[in-house]
């Protein structure tokens, strides 16, 4: 399953999981492409739950669509990965590091609130916030 939801103007939301087969992928990086139009500086939020490995067509689909998935990602600043397996956190990490106009960050299932902090900035402005300096007797 491959499923895109756009959350906002400048969002979009991703759930991977279960098997993926070749129309599945093709259907789901169409929806991705389409709903990704005429967006910049965007935000992604991918949440990975029941993962299982994809069929051969469906990562020859992927290696096919690999341009314009590259050409997508650019439309993007921010991506949160929301995952419970740790390898697939690190691989999020790795991922980040090759693409450097992308951001990206990995966190458990369990955090889809500090994610969407973290993509937004609102977990910027509220350690801005919480100075502890402001609290201090006089």
């Amino acid at each position: 399953m491959l499923l895109v939801h756009k959350a906002n103007s400048n969002r979009l939301d991703l759930e991977v999981g279960g098997p993926l087969d070749a129309e599945m992928m093709k259907l789901g990086l169409e929806d991705l492409f389409q709903k990704s139009e005429g967006m910049s500086g965007g935000q992604m939020l991918i949440k990975i739950a029941d993962f299982a490995m994809p069929t051969f067509g469906a990562v020859m689909i992927e290696m096919a669509r690999f341009p314009s998935l590259f050409n997508a990602m650019h439309k993007f600043d921010k991506c949160a990965v929301l995952t419970d397996a740790n390898w697939m956190q690190t691989a999020a990490k790795l991922e980040g590091a090759l693409m450097p106009s992308l951001e990206i960050k990995a966190f458990d299932c369990k955090d889809t609130l500090a994610a969407e902090a973290w993509l937004t900035g609102a977990a910027a402005m509220q350690e801005e916030d919480d100075d502890p300096m402001d609290n201090m007797p006089v």
